[in-house]
């Protein structure tokens, strides 16, 4: 079963931004830290890479190839992820999909395309 929606991707010129958006079906939502992954191009880059997290508490990490250009952020009652990108480079080009923040405990979602491009 799938446990997560993404959406909001689209198609960027380097150094502009985009908002994603992750839904969840967990009933728990409040209790869980929540993460976005991103799987780029390319043959060799098969696994999804974790670019940031948001914990139950609030508290957040961040890959640091993103530090400083992404906000990662949840709003509980809504059951809603998101992930503001300002900044994008041509490297951000990827599908980005949102799952457990510690390690992907549930479903993968289609996920939405990222391409930043000029």
């Amino acid at each position: 079963q799938v446990h997560f929606v993404e959406s909001g991707g689209g198609l960027v010129q380097p150094g502009g931004s985009l908002r994603l958006y992750c839904t969840t079906f967990e009933r728990a939502f409040s209790g869980y830290s929540l993460g976005w992954y991103r799987r780029a191009p390319g043959k060799q880059r098969e696994q999804r890479e974790r670019v940031a997290r948001i914990n139950a508490d609030g508290t957040t990490e961040y890959a640091d190839s993103v530090k400083g250009r992404f906000t990662i952020s949840r709003e509980n009652a809504e059951k809603t992820l998101y992930l503001q990108m300002d900044s994008l480079r041509p490297e951000g080009t990827a599908i980005y999909y949102c799952n457990g923040g510690v390690s992907p405990w549930g479903s993968w979602g289609r996920g939405t395309q990222v391409t930043v491009s000029s």
